[in-house]
């Protein structure tokens, strides 16, 4: 059978998370290493939009999770976490939360996925001017800057297309000058529009 097969039987074809049975889809939990059934869960179109875009989630959609959290499959119970940790500003998701218990390798799974890391704790890569950069952003130079051991000077007003970040390090990120893929210091870069 296929893991999509697998899911269907398991669920009695009904989304994991709020029971509805239309427009059914396999959601690989992150971060996952294969794509077999114990790492994913069959879900609705809803609770898939909600779960990728924090901006429309419909806190009373997910009061389904005072049912869901407590399957037996830690698939769904890691959903369940992740998206009770993200409404947790709500107060009936924090006493639901109190009660949810996960044993320690499904609590390392949930907070694995990012979601209970408070803001504080996420690493933020701002440049000159405190705009936060991601991935892929294009930067400006703002200052001269010796590139040492390639023997070039990158100059002030160089735009860098696609840098990436330094995992662990908001000071730190990585494009092309000149042909040379190089660091630099964010404090030197302001963000492109």
């Amino acid at each position: 059978m296929t893991t999509e097969q697998d899911l269907h039987a398991r669920s009695e074809s009904k989304c994991e998370l709020c029971s509805a049975s239309d427009d059914l889809v396999v959601y690989e939990i992150p971060p996952t290493s294969n794509t077999e059934a114990d790492q994913c869960i069959l879900i609705c179109h809803t609770c898939l939009e909600q779960i990728n875009d924090k901006t429309r989630v419909d806190v009373n959609h997910w009061r389904c999770l005072n049912d869901s959290m407590w399957s037996q499959v830690p698939a769904v119970q890691v959903m369940a976490w992740r998206m009770l940790t993200r409404l947790s500003s709500e107060a009936w998701t924090q006493d639901l939360l109190d009660i949810l218990y996960l044993d320690e390798e499904t609590l390392t799974w949930a907070q694995a996925g990012g979601d209970g890391i408070s803001d504080e704790e996420i690493v933020k890569y701002l440049d000159s001017n405190g705009a936060e950069l991601a991935a892929g952003d294009s930067v400006t130079l703002i200052k001269d800057l010796t590139v040492k051991g390639a023997n070039f000077t990158a100059k002030r007003g160089t735009a860098v297309r696609n840098i990436s970040l330094v995992a662990d390090n908001a000071e730190h990120i990585e494009g092309r000058v000149n042909g040379q893929q190089i660091v630099i210091l964010t404090k030197f870069v302001k963000k492109s529009n």
